[in-house]
This record gives C-alpha cells, structure tokens and sequence, in this order.
C-alpha cells in the first residue's frame, strides 16, 4: 500500500512539473532597425500563459556584466539599474503581458543599439530565456555627384560622395542600361559610429544618364547626372583647334590652346553642374506680397506697379513696410536651387526666409531674425550678417542664383553669366522651413519706383 502510494505522489509530481515546463521564444532571424526609428524585439511565452506575476528581465548579452536595459518585476517596471543610453527609451506592454508577451520597444533607435539582448522570464517554479539579435541600419545622404573635369583623351572625370551610413554601405555607377561601371579610387571613412564613402569613375563616351547608387541591405539612394552628346564633340573640337594653334606659332599657340581650353571646359563643367543640382519650380506667393507689388498670373514675376489709391490692404501674411514677397513652396531638407533675372532693376534684395519671419514694420534682413539675403541698394552690393557686409563684384550681376543645402547650414549666391561667387552664408542652423524671398526695397516715400520687375527664371 505504501509503495502504490509513494508511485502516485512520484507520478503526480512528474505531472506537475510537466505542466510547468513553458519556452520563451523570441525570433529566429535578426531583427533589423533603423536609426531614428522605433523597432519591437520579440519574446514570448509558449504554450502562451500570463507573465504578469513573473520577473522579466532584458539586458545585453554580448556586453560586459550583462547591462540591464528593462527589468519588469513584482507588477512594475523597476529600471534604477538600467543602461544609461536606454532611459526613457524602453517600454513593455502591461496588457500584452497578460498573453504571454513581453516583447521590448525601443524607440529612437542608435546606433549603439545593435548587438545581442537577452530576454529572460522567471517564475516561482521555472525560468528560461532567449536571445534576439538587433542589426541597425542607418540611412545616409543622398549622394552628390561633381564633376571633376576632362582627362587628356576626353574622358570624364565624375566623383560620388555620401555620407551618414551603417553599415559600411555599398556604391556603384551604373549607365542608362543599368550596366555597372568600374570605379576607379574608393575611399571609405568612419566618424564615430557612420561611415562615408566616395568614387570616382570616367566616362569615355556620351551616356545621357550616369547613376551612382549608394545601397545597404534594405535601402538605396541614388543621383543621377544628365550629360550631352555635346560635351564630349566640343572637348573633340577644342583639341583640333589647339593642334592648329600650334602648327601655326608654337608659343602663342600654347598660350591660346590653354586658355581656350580652360574656358570652354570652364563652361562646359558649369553646364554639367546645372544638371546636378535639384532646381525647384519657384512660385511667388501673391498673398504674401506687400500691397504695392504687382504679381504675375503665373507667379513668375513681381514688379512695384500700383498706386497707392490701387493698394489691397489686409491679411497678416503680408509685408507691410518692405516691398517683399515670399514663395508659395517651402523646403526643410535636402538642397534646392533657382535664379532670378535682377537686369534692370536699381534696387533688390533676395535670397531665402523662414517661414516664421515678422513681415510686418521695418525689417533688418539677416539670419539672426530669419533671412539670408543679398542686396542692391544705392548702387552698392549688400550682404546681412550680424553686421552689414559691403561686396566688391567685378560686374554688376543680371542674374543671380540662389542654392541651399538645408542639412549643412548653406545659403550660397553666384552671378549666372559671368559665374562668379558672390557671397555665402556658412554653418547656419536651419530648424522650420524656407522660403524663396525676393523684394524691391522699402515703401518709404516712394523710394523705389523703378517699374522693371523680378523675374524668376526658368530657362536654365
């Protein structure tokens, strides 16, 4: 009788702890995310029961002492101990915990994060555990390409650069048909936890589109460049007319040849920059215009052209002293480029703007109160730091470009024809969006009548 009892209570004993026997289970594959975004790492209990009386424990495995990154214990979360990099930025689901589920969000994930974490659940009878492994990705710059000029036999020399990636990411050119070619220097850099990267390649014939391609498992960016058939005739021409040259006087020859050569590639290079660089469609903003401004139908073109008995008065988004106008788009990111025609008009100031800038009184035009400007005014050229900034150009410009790289704090001027810099503001901090800015000077006492207008130029 004892020994039939001793086998029952065996039995049972082996029953209840089979009942007992439970497996976390996280994901057999790798868990990737990307910087700057918020990803789930995987744990749960199967056959699926409630942990909400458990301790769950995450931490990394493949750090020294096993750091903490979240503990939940006795029915709250208790991170005293936690990873310092990790606060504020882990969260457990109490309601899902109730099905078994302790899965781990991490928001504003870094780079840093990328390693093995370790999810332990532990009950009065039972504990087990399983490992998730977290690959960050990080999204770099959309690659720039430049053109570095023209070699001896014609070809092109093109460089491709981006920045801002993990990975070490991979970079390729690729012609119109998607035929890879072959780069010929590479150099790749680590700051802190990003990398960048650049090639450069030559093309040796006309290809109307050359991408560089910059891509990691799961993402790609890429630039192209759109080249001519010209191009490549007029770098042929040019060495033709330098063998003539030389065949005819061998001193003044080389003289005219390296001169000739170096405008036309000169031009030929300016031109294939113009392709590069993102140019926006520039629309001016009528209601924004102050009331003595005459705006194009098309937004194209703003000219001083109406009496005071024709002002429209109103709206608080119009200028109400300074005779500006801002574009209708503004952009918070990336570069952006345009030009306006300034020929003829004796008093001007353009450049970009935020979106918040007061419009209203007299305005100071420099970057501390939102523009970055230059200007024409008593027929002296301006630039608005924190202190005025006179500019001595060697023409008077007829066209100005305007170009932004948002991320970099950039806001360069050049004179289009004569393609010369004229001014630039550098390591500026951009933190809402511009807007295109081109005014006509102030309303006081008609100073400013000149009837010619602004244009906003599309003929690039």
């Amino acid at each position: 009788m004892k020994f039939i009892c001793l086998t029952l209570l065996i039995f049972s004993g082996i029953t209840d702890s089979r009942s007992e026997r439970y497996e976390v289970v996280g994901s057999a594959d790798p868990v990737f995310a990307v910087a700057g975004e918020d990803v789930i790492l995987p744990c749960s209990v199967k056959p699926s029961i409630s942990v909400v009386d458990m301790r769950v424990e995450w931490f990394r495995s493949d750090q020294k002492d096993s750091q903490l990154v979240h503990l939940y214990e006795d029915h709250e979360d208790r991170n005293t101990d936690q990873i310092q990099s990790y606060r504020g930025r882990t969260k457990l689901n109490h309601q899902e915990l109730q099905r078994g589920d302790a899965s781990l969000k991490l928001s504003s994930v870094r780079v840093s994060d990328e390693g093995l974490y370790k999810c332990f659940i532990e009950s009065k009878s039972w504990y087990d555990d399983t490992t998730v492994d977290v690959r960050v990705e990080a999204v770099g710059r959309p690659p720039v390409i430049t053109v570095d000029g023209f070699d001896h036999s014609g070809g092109l020399h093109l460089q491709c650069e981006s920045e801002g990636w993990y990975p070490e990411p991979e970079l390729e050119w690729l012609d119109s048909k998607g035929v890879s070619l072959s780069s010929e220097t590479t150099e790749i850099h680590r700051n802190t936890d990003r990398f960048s990267v650049k090639h450069t390649t030559t093309v040796h014939h006309s290809d109307d589109k050359i991408h560089c391609r910059v891509k990691l498992r799961h993402h790609m960016l890429e630039t192209l460049i759109i080249s001519s058939s010209n191009m490549f005739s007029s770098w042929r021409t040019s060495v033709i007319m330098i063998s003539v040259f030389v065949v005819l006087s061998v001193i003044a020859g080389i003289l005219i040849a390296v001169f000739a050569r170096k405008n036309r590639e000169r031009d030929q290079l300016l031109q294939l920059l113009k392709t590069i660089i993102p140019k926006v469609n520039v629309i001016l903003d009528a209601d924004t215009a102050h009331p003595r401004l005459t705006v194009s139908d098309d937004g194209k073109q703003v000219r001083n052209g109406k009496r005071r008995t024709e002002r429209v008065y109103g709206g608080k988004n119009r200028f109400n002293e300074y005779l500006g106008v801002l574009g209708k788009d503004g952009f918070s990111s990336g570069c952006f480029y345009f030009e306006v025609q300034v020929k003829g008009q004796t008093e001007w100031d353009l450049g970009v703007s935020r979106e918040s800038v007061n419009r209203k009184g007299s305005l100071r035009r420099c970057p501390v109160n939102g523009y970055w400007t230059v200007s024409l005014c008593d027929g002296k050229y301006w630039a608005y730091e924190s202190s005025d900034v006179s500019l001595s150009l060697s023409v008077n410009p007829q066209r100005v470009g305007v170009f932004v790289d948002y991320e970099k704090g950039l806001v360069s001027f050049c004179d289009v024809e004569s393609m010369s810099h004229i001014y630039s503001f550098t390591d500026q901090s951009f933190n809402e969006k511009l807007y295109p800015f081109v005014s006509l000077g102030y309303d006081w006492f008609l100073r400013n009548e000149n009837p010619t207008p602004l244009i906003i130029c599309d003929d690039y």
